[in-house]
């Protein structure tokens, strides 16, 4: 049986997550026993809820433990089985977290089908990324006609599937992103009606340029400075989806509601979401997502590491905004 590689959490992050917080670890993966799976992974996805795994702190979900294996999904192909269930060949979609194998007994793996769109798909924009922006469009923003939406991390994984779906339900969206580059990706690829870079120096002027009619619906990604400034020009009736507050992940930039009158008085609803507490949608979800993938009729784009090694550096790199869409790495 081959060796197995893998990356552990070594040490809880002071601040900034940094190399010194992995280890790279090597063992015999074992053959499987009754009822289990041996999956070699293909991709990793890296994802920002990861750095707060990281910490030891009250969550959603428990910390990371110290010396085991990192968390995140991973899509692959069995090799080896012991389960009725699956056979060698099956590709699959689970939980295999930072390594290059994993023993499983089969529960939180999903077979896939790969010949119509590509099987890292299924960690980007048809798999939990892709839901958690279905989600957030349909059952907490549920955009109508006309409307404004606004999306932070517009060309990131969950952003870039946002965006498209609003514009499918037929409203304004207006995106924020990192940089020129992004910006012209977000309104020439995705979609999107304007976008607004937040390292720009007047970048308060240009998203109050953005919206002139306010803000129907936002969906958060990120917090910090563009969270605040959009929060206020909402609209009466507004709907804020939280996904995620990236900015202040490192302990830097914090986000808070200084004034809780804008939500009184535009009767705004404001509501954090995490996929995973809807398991019951997915199927509906994936369906759509799936279809409009395989028909060209949903874009996505990919920034791709190499080798297992590589993910720490990565998964830096994607805290900083410096992957371009959805931050995967390539294990084989």
């Amino acid at each position: 049986m081959p060796r197995n590689k893998g990356i552990v959490l070594a040490s809880r992050p002071q601040g900034e997550a940094n190399a010194s917080n992995f280890r790279l670890v090597e063992q015999e993966i074992g053959e499987p026993g009754e009822g289990q799976v041996l999956v070699k992974h293909h991709y990793l996805s890296l994802d920002p809820y990861m750095r707060g795994r990281m910490d030891e702190s009250k969550s959603y979900a428990a910390s990371q433990n110290l010396n085991e294996v990192m968390i995140g999904g991973t899509v692959g192909e069995v090799v080896a089985s012991k389960n009725p269930n699956f056979k060698p060949g099956d590709h699959v979609v689970g939980s295999g977290g930072w390594q290059l194998y994993q023993l499983s007994d089969g529960k939180g793996l999903q077979k896939i089908d790969t010949r119509r769109v590509p099987i890292q798909a299924y960690v980007g924009p048809v798999g939990m990324p892709g839901v958690t922006a279905w989600y957030g469009v349909n059952k907490i923003i549920a955009p109508k006609k006309g409307e404004t939406v606004v999306v932070s991390a517009a060309t990131g994984a969950v952003g870039s599937v946002v965006g498209q779906l609003a514009k499918a339900k037929g409203a304004r969206a207006v995106g924020i992103a990192g940089g020129p580059d992004k910006c012209k990706y977000a309104t020439e690829e995705l979609g999107y009606d304007v976008c607004v870079d937040h390292r720009a120096s007047d970048f308060a002027d240009k998203l109050k340029a953005a919206l002139p009619n306010g803000v129907d619906g936002l969906f958060e990604n990120v917090g910090g400075q563009p969270f605040s400034l959009t929060m206020r020009r909402l609209n009466a009736f507004a709907r804020i989806a939280i996904c995620g507050l990236i900015a202040s992940y490192e302990g830097k930039e914090k986000s808070s509601l200084d004034d809780l009158r804008v939500l009184l008085v535009n009767r705004a609803k404001i509501e954090g979401f995490i996929v995973s507490d809807h398991l019951a949608l997915w199927p509906e979800a994936l369906k759509e997502l799936i279809e409009l993938a395989a028909t060209g009729k949903l874009k996505w784009r990919e920034t791709i590491a190499q080798g297992l090694e590589s993910a720490p550096e990565a998964f830096f790199g994607m805290l900083k905004g410096k992957n371009f869409g959805k931050q995967l790495v390539k294990l084989i």
